[in-house]
């Protein structure tokens, strides 16, 4: 019985085999986590980047169409002969 303990102890036995993949299988978990996280904030960033663009683009064309407007209000003023003062 001594020869399969000292045997089990020189290979590491199976208790170390295990704590290994314990061990792996934990800094696989907080790799994913870490990816997982920085995914997140990713799409976090990406869907604040989108809102804010939008945003802009709303405001852009509230001013575009303000100055097409203009520009067929004085275009018809001057078809007529009215004079811009």
């Amino acid at each position: 019985m001594s020869s399969r303990g000292a045997t089990a102890t020189a290979s590491g036995g199976p208790n170390e085999v295990i704590t290994k993949q314990i061990t792996s299988d934990w800094e696989n978990r907080e790799y994913i986590e870490v990816i997982t996280s920085n995914v997140k904030r990713i799409a976090d960033f990406l869907n604040s980047f989108d809102m804010s663009c939008r945003s802009k683009l709303s405001q852009l064309n509230e001013k575009l169409t303000t100055l097409e407007r203009r520009i067929e209000y004085l275009e018809a003023r001057v078809t007529k002969g009215e004079t811009l003062n």
